[in-house]
């Protein structure tokens, strides 16, 4: 619990709405509680708090006199920095009122990020032109029968997390000793570096392993242990100073050594067996990802978009003849599970950073989010240590509303997907785009360089406790003793003067190479770079510090954020520390690039690492593993039929995976910038689901860019090869739905596992990496048959939860996100309706693929024919799409994916708020092999066949689009101007007949949109 403060030596600012005013805050709190415990909680009502504790004796300062403190924090320089007087009240150093029965304030803990309070500094300063350190908290006025015990499970519940804040729940007796909190960090240790013996069997490894969440196996821990035993290299380190291996060193080595940077499943050598057959693959990467992007590169010879793949922070293609693109995608899944809030925002911040530090540095235009949640809506019990899915969802959803919207960057893109295994652990995809002319100074700008002699230089934030062991932690599962040292907060206004002053850096040519300090801080930044050019010198007392005690191995490995490591010739300092001081960014030399061959930092004049870099970088044991694919065949389910369509229609539009995110969605700035074309909605009332989005990157071009994406892991309880074609398709899909090139685009990979390595806790583990080489294949097959190349990627292998006694696994996830060209956006196309009369064309055939579909998962049912991609005629068909968007015969255009058909049909038909007549007897569809029966008409509205597509054109182009598309486009109805969905099953009879603003209105309702 943060100190208590002394009256005299802090004082306390509450603010809050006048009286009559709406607070909106405060009735959106309310609403969460009533949803986590329930309407009938008595709640009369809540009001929301900012309250600012200034703590006018920090730590190591000399007190201000009263008279000092008097004059400078008046009453009006207090209203001035924090209140608006035209809609808040104000009140120092006292309530602002009595009138509730409880009063909870929560307020971060020491040490961890308080953005608010950064910002209330700065305004204070601006005011009193002192530097006072300012903190945040929140007060919540409740007015409510319930006891303290209640109103405490309201606080832990829904109010507070306390791995990262405190709170205090006060009754208005208590208010008459009130007293400021100040969380301040108060480290009287000396930081220091510990020798670490090696001299240890195989238990004392396994157990430093453990106690220092390392996350390094036994033979990892032995490879270390063989290290330090050989000879030269315990001549070299006595030469150095060093004798045993220190605390720093090993640290860096777990760091770098896991899985969260190394890709050790991807990079292993794999016993796979199928039906008999054995074959072994050396490094799912290079075998499947790479091996696909270098056969495609190949084909397409000189038309060959790659610009730099797979050896940098972010993939980088060609946009046009001037500009390159660069994408990233990134998943914050174990931060988010432990703090939903810091831990999305961290992502969101945190991959910003990737676009920027590729190449020379990239110009950010775009973000992205997906995000794979349980249920909203889960009434059981929880396990140990996890948050409700409704917490997580509210807090993952502003955590990256806030970093986003405040860097000043659109979030133009994503998706929402649901399912109870995510309760375990929540994916969190956040993804950044940017452009950058492709040349800079003369120097092609997707390439970056490091020379011995160069400067390290750290630009940005201060180092902290917070993100310590965040790699390590992400490589392993979520269990009772996660560190909570792993959680970030991540800071966007600083993050934003610190991309400002670097492009202005980039552009006079003040540096040299560029990374960002993501997982592993310094230890990653600096070593990565080093490998460039072949060492480099450390000084870790040189970094600047949020407060004083690390040690030197807390220095190197934190992930506090909103930093960057560059290398700046000599040459360069001076001017580039001065531009730094001008924006308001601070930059320290820590060190320099060498050519040593050495891993080599210092500390108080010592060496405290001395690590080969070879041995750092490539000593790492590769693991073999073994894969068996043994699942029976899937049987055929028979599709119940129905009789009442419209209510089943309904239902399925109600469903979470199908429903409007409308909610989510206007939570973010999808317009900043001004490059927005087409946006995550669309139609009439701008509500419409768009299926991929469109930016103007150059407001001085009429070219642009396409954003999109797939994900569909429900099919990966049938077959995880199909599941990463049917996201793959998807993902392109959207993209030519759009207006987007299928000869100008690539692909970014993120994958999601369940732990796929056999243990004594986890006996299926052969099968779930059978699963992942599986997937592998597919995306090898499909991304070739695309021609869309794979650019950059990630992988998250351990996304499981366990307390001992339950295991709950995510379903393997594949995130496929899709990035290229339209070349002009004024036939950006979108999916809702233009006008009555129009024709509606279904391109493509229908097949009883409802296995994982959304129907079967609404009426109980499993197994089932999975959705299989035809990848030749699905090519030829968006590109036969792609030729009919420029000629400018398509009107929309909307993809078949959750739902089929009915959901595809009732989507364009609201949006654009005209009806629709359909006839299912026009509608291609076909059995599988094995089925002679015909497909029933239940089966035809709610197949989730791939690759299919709904188009209506004017009626004067059909022939234009028949010509184009010849058996591959039917026209199964046409656009009414009544407001009605109607449609005429196989036998003629009438199958669904209601009206549009029925079927919006259950569209909406699950997620509460007005």
């Amino acid at each position: 619990m943060p100190a208590q403060g002394d009256k005299k030596t802090a004082r306390r600012v509450e603010i809050a709405l006048k009286k009559g005013l709406f607070d909106a805050r405060g009735e959106r709190i309310k609403k969460q509680i009533l949803a986590a415990f329930g309407p009938n909680t008595p709640i009369a009502s809540l009001r929301y708090l900012d309250i600012y504790t200034l703590d006018t004796t920090p730590p190591d300062t000399t007190p201000m006199d009263t008279a000092s403190t008097a004059t400078i924090l008046s009453e009006m320089s207090l209203k001035e920095a924090f209140c608006d007087p035209v809609i808040q009240n104000i009140a120092i150093d006292a309530p602002l009122t009595m009138d509730f029965d409880w009063y909870i304030e929560v307020g971060y803990r020491p040490g961890v990020t308080d953005n608010v309070g950064h910002s209330a500094r700065y305004a204070l300063g601006l005011v009193t032109n002192q530097d006072i350190p300012v903190y945040h908290s929140t007060g919540y006025l409740l007015k409510t029968p319930l006891d303290k015990t209640r109103v405490n499970e309201i606080a832990a519940g829904c109010l507070a997390n306390e791995l990262i804040e405190f709170y205090r729940i006060l009754s208005p007796a208590d208010m008459a000793t009130l007293a400021p909190y100040i969380p301040r960090v108060v480290d009287t240790s000396v930081p220091k570096t510990k020798d670490i013996s090696m001299d240890l069997d195989d238990k004392g490894l396994m157990d430093l392993s453990r106690t220092r969440t390392l996350v390094l196996s036994l033979e990892e821990m032995r490879a270390i242990q063989v290290y330090m035993q050989r000879s030269e290299i315990i001549a070299e380190r006595k030469k150095a100073g060093l004798d045993s291996l220190t605390d720093v060193e090993l640290e860096v080595l777990a760091q770098t050594w896991s899985e969260h940077c190394k890709h050790k499943i991807f990079n292993a050598i794999i016993t796979y067996e199928e039906k008999g057959h054995t074959e072994e693959i050396s490094s799912l990467f290079v075998s499947y990802i790479q091996g696909a992007t270098k056969k495609i590169r190949k084909a397409k010879g000189k038309n060959d978009i790659c610009k730099s793949v797979f050896t940098d922070n972010a993939g980088i293609i060609r946009f046009n003849d001037t500009h390159n693109l660069v994408f990233k995608v990134e998943t914050h899944n174990s931060p988010s599970a432990l703090d939903p809030y810091g831990g999305a925002l961290t992502g969101i911040v945190g991959v910003n950073r990737d676009p920027f530090g590729t190449g020379i540095g990239a110009q950010l235009i775009f973000n992205t989010d997906v995000f794979c949640f349980a249920s909203p809506f889960y009434d059981k019990e929880l396990p140990e240590r996890i948050l409700h899915p409704r917490r997580i969802f509210e807090g993952v959803r502003e955590g990256v509303e806030h970093g986003g919207n405040k860097s000043g960057i659109p979030t133009i893109n994503g998706c929402l997907v649901f399912d109870e295994r995510f309760l375990g652990k929540p994916l969190v995809y956040c993804g950044t785009g940017g452009i950058m002319p492709s040349v800079i100074n003369g120097k092609p700008s997707h390439e970056k360089h490091v020379e011995p002699g160069d400067l390290i230089v750290m630009s940005g934030g201060r180092i902290g406790k917070d993100g310590i062991h965040g790699a390590t932690f992400s490589s392993e599962e979520i269990h009772e003793g996660s560190p909570t040292s792993a959680v970030q907060i991540g800071d966007p206004i600083t993050q934003k003067k610190l991309t400002d002053f670097l492009l202005k850096a980039r552009d006079k040519g003040l540096y040299r190479g560029i990374t960002d300090n993501g997982a592993g801080g310094l230890s990653s930044s600096v070593g990565e770079m080093a490998e460039l050019c072949g060492g480099c010198r450390l000084d870790l007392e040189q970094p600047p510090l949020k407060y004083q005690g690390l040690n030197p191995w807390e220095i190197l490995v934190s992930e506090a954020q909103e930093r960057m490591t560059l290398a700046v010739e000599k040459a360069h300092i001076a001017a580039f520390l001065a531009l730094s001081a001008e924006m308001g960014v601070e930059s320290t030399v820590i060190g320099e690039f060498t050519d040593s061959g050495v891993f080599h930092c210092t500390y108080e004049g010592k060496t405290v690492a001395w690590l080969n870099l070879d041995f750092m970088h490539n000593g790492l044991p590769r693991m073999h593993l073994k894969a068996v694919w043994d699942r029976p065949a899937t049987p055929r389910v028979d599709i119940p039929d129905t009789d009442n369509h419209n209510e089943l229609l309904k239902k399925m539009l109600g469903r979470l995976n199908i429903c409007s995110k409308e909610t989510v969605i206007r939570q973010y700035d999808h317009e900043v910038q001004g490059g927005s074309v087409i946006k995550p909605l669309c139609g009439m009332d701008l509500d419409g689901p768009s299926d991929a989005a469109v930016i103007r990157p150059l407001l001085d071009s009429m070219e642009g860019i396409v954003v999109s994406n797939g994900i569909a892991p429900r099919y990966s309880d049938l077959d995880t090869y199909h599941m990463v074609a049917c996201a793959l398709d998807e993902a392109v899909r959207n993209y030519v739905c759009t207006g987007g090139d299928p000869d100008h685009c690539a692909c970014l990979d993120n994958f999601c596992w369940c732990d796929p390595i056999k243990s004594d806790t986890n006996p299926d583990g052969e099968y779930k990496l059978a699963q992942l080489v599986r997937a592998n294949k597919a995306l090898y097959d499909y991304t070739v048959a695309y021609g869309c190349p794979l650019i950059s990627g990630k992988d998250s292998m351990k996304n499981d939860y366990t307390n001992g006694a339950i295991r709950i696994s995510i379903p393997p996830t594949l995130l496929v996100s899709v990035i290229g060209k339209i070349h002009d956006i004024s036939r950006a196309m979108t999916m809702d309706i233009k006008d009555a009369g129009d024709l509606v064309y279904l391109l493509g055939v229908t097949k009883e693929e409802l296995g994982g579909s959304e129907y079967l998962a609404l009426i109980g049912l499993k197994n089932g024919i999975v959705p299989k991609v035809e990848a030749k005629t699905a090519i030829e068909r968006y590109r036969n799409l792609h030729t009919a968007i420029s000629r400018g015969i398509i009107a929309s255009a909307h993809d078949l994916s959750d739902g089929g058909l009915a959901v595809a049909l009732a989507e364009m038909a609201f949006a654009g708020g005209f009806g629709m007549e359909i006839d299912l007897n026009q509608v291609p569809a076909a059995t599988d092999k094995v089925n002679a029966d015909k497909m029933n008409d239940t089966g035809i509205l709610y197949s989730e066949t791939p690759s299919r597509i709904l188009v209506t054109i004017c009626p004067e182009n059909a022939g234009a689009l028949e010509d184009i598309f010849g058996d591959q486009a039917k026209c199964i109805g046409k656009t009414t101007k009544h407001s009605q969905l109607l449609v005429k099953g196989t036998k003629g009879q009438t199958l669904i007949d209601e009206e549009i603003d029925a079927l919006k209105k259950a569209w909406k309702a699950t997620l509460k949109v007005s």
